[in-house]
């Protein structure tokens, strides 16, 4: 189907092809100048023990041949796409992904021949970060985290204007630790209190039943449950914690939220605004708002990839 998304997201003229390769499912779309995703689709993410990134790559080029008999009015110039994991976006390598079973997988290189085509490569949740930096809810910043709180958490880290990649590891905010709410002489990681994930999870345990998701904890929280107000606050406390730690080491002005928590709102923004106000002796207070590209974020940005890579090489050379 054709999704009209924004009109800033990915600037430049010509269309592209973008995948967003994800745990469960990819995205895929051919992304026009302005935003528009046209042939918006979801696939099953393959999984192959043996071949795990080839896997990946077969269905992208069976992918992408779909696209070419179905839109031949639209030839994409370069495909963008991202995965999860810790990724080497300058060596075009997968270095691990453990849900889906890669290790130093050469993406890139064997994209390009599989593809015909150039190709941008890079982390998912830091091509979400960029378009969200550079056209959607930190566009107005030059100091910015672009959190995706899902099953997990990860970031996209901007200072001055720049994001910071350290070698694939910057932005792993799910793995640092935090006050564990149950016993503060110990610290625990900041995805197993504070993740959408860990929410349903926690509360599952702690009143015995089984939850859809962190928005039904919300819910429950909501109607007066005394074990879900509890895990709510206590994954609010962990986040606020992160994200104070954030403003005074690198000196975030925006913060904004991606991912299945953002879904919470002010439920979850307002509480959080007030722990991270409370934790801080700065002057300055960081912007904490939602995600304004919302799922489509990540596509975007390996269309925003793509198109920097044309810049790059306007003859289309890989």
């Amino acid at each position: 189907m054709d999704t009209a998304v924004t009109d800033t997201a990915s600037p430049g003229p010509g269309p592209v092809l973008a995948f967003d390769v994800g745990g469960t499912d990819i995205k895929s779309g051919i992304v026009l100048a302005g935003g528009r995703i046209v042939g918006l689709r979801r696939s099953p993410t393959p999984r192959d023990a043996s071949d795990p990134g080839g896997a990946v790559l077969a269905v992208l080029a069976r992918l992408a041949a779909g696209y070419r008999a179905s839109y031949p009015q639209l030839p994409f110039d370069a495909v963008g796409f991202v995965v999860p994991g810790l990724v080497d976006e300058d060596a075009g390598i997968g270095i691990l992904s453990s849900n889906l079973g890669w290790r130093d997988y050469p993406f890139a290189a064997r994209a390009r021949a599989l593809l015909n085509a150039p190709v941008a490569f890079g982390h998912d949740v830091g091509a979400a970060g960029e378009a969200e930096f550079r056209s959607g809810a930190a566009r107005d910043s030059e100091d910015a985290i672009v959190m995706v709180n899902g099953t997990g958490i990860a970031a996209a880290i901007f200072c001055d204007g720049r994001r910071i990649k350290g070698g694939g590891y910057a932005g792993e905010l799910g793995h640092a630790r935090v006050p564990d709410p149950d016993d503060p002489r110990r610290t625990v990681l900041l995805e197993s209190v504070g993740s959408a994930g860990s929410i349903a999870a926690r509360y599952s345990s702690a009143a015995g039943r089984a939850v859809t998701g962190s928005r039904e904890v919300l819910d429950l929280a909501s109607s007066g449950d005394k074990a879900a107000q509890r895990v709510w606050a206590q994954a609010i406390d962990a986040l606020a914690f992160s994200i104070a730690q954030c403003v005074c080491i690198l000196g975030t002005e925006t913060v904004v939220i991606g991912g299945g928590i953002s879904g919470a709102g002010e439920s979850l923004l307002a509480p959080l605004r007030q722990a991270v106000d409370d934790r801080l002796t700065l002057p300055m207070r960081p912007r904490i708002v939602p995600t304004l590209l919302g799922e489509n974020a990540g596509l975007l940005g390996a269309a925003l990839k793509a198109r920097q890579l044309l810049d790059q090489d306007p003859g289309g050379l890989p």
